[in-house]
């Protein structure tokens, strides 16, 4: 499938894989940073916040989870911005920009509140990044029959990046300091400068073999609104929307599992290696899948995927919550990999069979939204559910919300048939 995939899409995925790389070293090295006391919390610690005590891991929270939502936030005003001037390219460069920006700054920051600006700075970088992106990929579909293909290779190079990222960053805070012509490079200057190095790369590739679609200027529409409502069906919501919604619930229970480490690990007497290996399940299950899903997408349609993986996502989410021992909960989480991996591309391909003319960008970034901003709920659910309940109450939670993604899309997603555009078909719903 590579093979036949537009080089474009190639370098698009090649470009998110070096930029996921070195966003998620920052997930591992800006909590080892600012918990090494180089960077002053300024009295933070010890205060009190709407009658929670403040300590250093809601402070790293607050680091971490700034990120995803001015990330989320802001990525619908950006689709619609790239829309509306056609300039996906120019919006991908620029959000690079400020990713790379913010990565040189924190070498030089030494106080809590500077961190804090820096990582919201990155956040808004990716925001102009992300659905420019995807909506290029989407772009680059010469039918919907290979529309389903490309967001298949693009999501597993930008998942190798983001599943790779943690190990590498490890390896390289591990064994500095590193000798330079210039001195001593402290291990966490190294990680830093490996994130600008994932932005400078994903600049060149853009710059050098990206290019917008040549009539995305003409087709670009005014009506950039997100719709709730079908306008085809009385009290029927809009497919694109309840997308959004079941990746959003998707994304939160990618996100519940990392935050309870200590309690998980205690439950199943297990070490760090196994933990990890068993956080990794869910990335590799993706790598290996994305691309065959997709690309079966466009010849079986959207729905089936989306529903097959939904239902796996149910169990496999809840199971989390009451296995014993490392082996069964490997197996779940490789479980809830396979149902992420029948979800992320499908629902990706099938917003973009169904976005109009010129539209992809505010259409898509729906999708790209509710994925980040599942991504920053769900730690902070976790955590708070785990305080209310116990070890099974995130867990339990996040298979109600899989169950209410899949009677939304069973109820409520229409499917735009993928070989629509060769044999005259009428898309379901639309005769």
């Amino acid at each position: 499938m590579i093979g036949d995939t537009d080089g474009r899409v190639i370098a698009l995925g090649l470009a998110r894989m070096a930029d996921a790389l070195g966003n998620s070293f920052l997930i591992i090295v800006l909590p080892l940073y600012i918990a090494s006391g180089q960077v002053s919390l300024g009295g933070l610690v010890g205060g009190d916040l709407f009658g929670v005590a403040v300590g250093e891991e809601l402070l790293i929270g607050f680091v971490l989870s700034l990120f995803g939502f001015v990330n989320s936030f802001g990525q619908p005003f950006t689709g619609r911005l790239s829309d509306r001037l056609g300039k996906r390219k120019s919006f991908v460069l620029f959000g690079l920009v400020l990713f790379a920006i913010g990565s040189v700054a924190y070498p030089f920051l030494t106080n809590y509140w500077a961190v804090l600006v820096a990582r919201g700075f990155q956040g808004i970088g990716a925001a102009f990044t992300v659905p420019a992106t995807v909506a290029l990929v989407n772009d680059y579909a010469r039918s919907d029959s290979e529309r389903g293909g490309n967001f298949g290779v693009f999501n597993t190079f930008r998942l190798i990046g983001f599943g790779f990222g943690p190990i590498v960053a490890g390896v390289v805070i591990r064994f500095g300091p590193y000798p330079t012509p210039f001195g001593l490079l402290s291990g966490f200057d190294a990680a830093f400068g490996v994130a600008v190095a994932g932005a400078i790369v994903s600049f060149l590739l853009v710059y050098a073999v990206v290019d917008d679609p040549p009539t995305l200027d003409a087709e670009a529409g005014d009506d950039l609104s997100v719709r709730i409502l079908e306008r085809s069906g009385p009290g029927r919501f809009d497919s694109v929307f309840v997308l959004g919604v079941a990746t959003f619930f998707m994304a939160m229970t990618i996100a519940l599992f990392a935050p309870l480490e200590a309690p998980i690990r205690a439950r199943l007497n297990e070490g760090t290696f196994l933990f990890s290996v068993q956080f990794a399940a869910v990335v590799i299950a993706n790598v290996l899948l994305q691309i065959p899903i997709g690309s079966a997408s466009d010849t079986y349609g959207r729905r089936p995927f989306l529903l097959a993986g939904f239902v796996i996502l149910v169990p496999a989410v809840f199971a989390q919550g009451v296995v014993s021992t490392p082996l069964t909960m490997l197996v779940a989480r490789l479980l809830q990999g396979v149902a992420v991996a029948l979800v992320f591309a499908p629902s990706l391909a099938l917003a973009g069979d169904l976005a109009r003319e010129g539209q992809s960008g505010s259409t898509l970034s729906v999708l790209t939204m509710a994925f980040g901003l599942g991504v920053a709920v769900g730690p902070l659910t976790a955590g708070f559910l785990y305080n209310a309940g116990r070890l099974s109450t995130p867990f339990t939670f996040g298979a109600v919300a899989a169950l209410v993604a899949l009677v939304l899309v069973y109820t409520q997603v229409r499917e735009s048939l993928p070989t629509d555009a060769d044999s005259g078909a009428t898309p379901l719903g639309e005769d």
